[in-house]
């Protein structure tokens, strides 16, 4: 894992935290709220938080699939250890 995160000072330790949590699980785990959410003490209103903060620094990206049907299904969440455009920093 990547240490850049942990030295982003725009990041705070709660999103520093779940973003560790989230790069220490294996690829193909359901990354949903609830289940962010039962790996630790915080709720998913904590957990909501610290994802869209990990979003607006680029080092999540969540895609709600739809079916053919219209309806939603699950969302694909695109997890980075260095977002976009910062690679060689």
């Amino acid at each position: 894992m990547s240490n850049h995160h942990f030295k982003n000072k725009k990041l705070s330790l709660k999103a520093k935290g779940l973003l560790s949590l989230m790069l220490s699980l294996p690829d193909d785990w359901n990354y949903n709220m609830q289940g962010l959410a039962s790996l630790s003490r915080d709720g998913i209103d904590s957990v909501r938080s610290a994802i869209k903060e990990l979003e607006h620094h680029g080092y999540v990206e969540r895609h709600r699939n739809r079916y053919y049907d219209g309806c939603y299904g699950d969302t694909e969440y695109i997890v980075r250890e260095v977002p976009l455009g910062k690679e060689n920093e």
